[in-house]
């Protein structure tokens, strides 16, 4: 189990909190107060410690299958058109990551990153219809080697207010490997062809 670099920041806040919050307690004299400002404390770096985690995993690269870029819940599986990048119908699958699953974000394929892009907007919840087109998000489009084009995007949600996207356009994409992180649970969707099957 790693602790994943985005929370670095985080987790030093909620350390000076804790200790002032300690150190208050203390100053008071009161046992009853000096025990409840340690366990708000103590609670408060569980779960910047765990939000931030980033289990090491042993991966099963394949190169004709798709991987899930988040952990979570899948909410969605429907056929839309597409309208931002890939302009035609594709089959969307949506997964909303609560507060409790790991927030690393990784490439469902391997190929060329042929367009990243970041969009400003408002902060709905993430199961909500207009999130999708209206929240916070990126989007980030991967050509595989058989020609066929795969579109990921990762929505910010009413807590998550902080979306880290590492991929560029020209970058080679690695199946697994990390292209993003959102802060405090959201949403990743991802464009398939049509006729992608699942196995």
């Amino acid at each position: 189990m790693k602790f994943h670099k985005e929370g670095i920041v985080s987790l030093i806040i909620a350390l000076i909190f804790a200790a002032v919050l300690i150190s208050i307690g203390n100053w008071i004299g009161n046992p009853v107060i000096f025990y409840l400002l340690t366990t708000i404390s103590v609670i408060i770096l569980v779960v910047i410690i765990q939000f931030f985690r980033s289990p090491i995993r042993q991966w099963h690269i394949n190169d004709n299958a798709i991987i899930a870029p988040a952990d979570g819940k899948v909410v969605v599986i429907e056929e839309v058109e597409e309208p931002e990048f890939l302009k035609r119908k594709v089959k969307q699958i949506s997964i909303f990551m609560s507060p409790v699953n790991v927030h690393v974000n990784r490439y469902p394929i391997a190929g060329e990153v042929v367009y990243a892009k970041y969009h400003p907007g408002k902060f709905l919840v993430a199961w909500h219809p207009k999130s999708s087109t209206e929240n916070e998000r990126t989007s980030v489009a991967v050509l595989h080697d058989n020609g066929k084009t795969i579109l990921f995007r990762q929505i910010a949600g009413a807590l998550a207010r902080r979306i880290v996207m590492y991929a560029k356009e020209g970058d080679s994409a690695k199946q697994t490997a990390e292209f993003g992180f959102i802060k405090f649970g959201s949403r990743v969707d991802i464009f398939l062809p049509i006729d992608a099957n699942k196995c």
